[in-house]
């Protein structure tokens, strides 16, 4: 029993990050406490696939998410579900559907609600920054509240 609860940790932590591409093999035996190649052998008898094969599945149902529903191009959804390579991407994305993502989307764009702006998808989906999304050292002035500093009457700067 305690098997199962170590490898569903390590499952769990490829559910939770799996657009993060520096996920591999290692972080995720370093989860169930198990080496790699013991982890990769108990995952495969679990679950029927290995640890490698899931992670791919997981990543591609997104893929197949936002190519219904974002206004993305297929090379940002592509790095948005943590693959670093457009050709390995569109490979295992065919051999799991039978489309290519291009082929995909035509396919099933058009079945429901309009796409979501790509802006907004990538916002959602932590693509990118935004200027609220940067934390402060510490509370700062509003506004212009800083002080300003007071030059002499002779008009030099003070150092």
């Amino acid at each position: 029993m305690e098997k199962i609860r170590r490898l569903r940790l390590a499952k769990d932590a490829m559910d939770r990050d799996w657009a993060d591409p520096g996920l591999d093999l290692d972080a995720v035996a370093a989860h169930a406490g198990y080496s790699r190649y013991h982890f990769l052998r108990a995952f495969k008898d679990a679950y029927g696939e290995t640890p490698g094969q899931y992670l791919t599945h997981r990543r591609i149902e997104r893929a197949e998410e936002m190519l219904r529903g974002a206004d993305l191009s297929v090379t940002e959804i592509c790095t948005l579900v943590g693959f670093s390579s457009l050709g390995t991407f569109s490979a295992r994305f065919k051999a799991r559907t039978g489309l290519t993502p291009s082929e995909y989307r035509t396919e099933h764009v058009g079945r429901g609600a309009s796409l979501i702006p790509g802006c907004y998808a990538l916002l959602w989906a932590g693509g990118f920054s935004t200027a609220t999304s940067k934390k402060r050292s510490g509370p700062g002035p509003a506004y212009g509240g800083e002080q300003e500093q007071q030059q002499p009457a002779d008009g030099r700067a003070e150092p």
